[in-house]
């Protein structure tokens, strides 16, 4: 479960403005963060299918905003891809 705080240090290091929480680039922030904590948690409990299950759903997730962003505005995906260290 991600951290009021680690949701917060997320959103503002790719928001445009101040109160932005639903740009592609944020969204694909939290949903980076959420998945490094997953992927711990499936380290220590490799038979928790269940969360195995949502991770895969955001990278998904991820992979479709990333594509929108790709299409829609290249200069922001390469700088949000850079930022949050993606292979891509």
């Amino acid at each position: 479960m991600i951290t009021k705080e680690n949701k917060t240090a997320a959103i503002a290091e790719l928001a445009r403005n101040k109160s932005d929480v639903g740009s592609p680039e944020v969204q694909v922030s939290i949903l980076t963060t959420r998945i490094k904590e997953i992927t711990e948690h499936l380290k220590i409990n490799k038979h928790d299918f269940m969360a195995r299950r949502g991770l895969m759903q955001m990278v998904g997730q991820r992979k479709k905003l990333l594509k929108y962003l790709e299409k829609t505005d290249f200069k922001k995906y390469k700088t949000t891809v850079s930022k949050l260290g993606l292979r891509k």
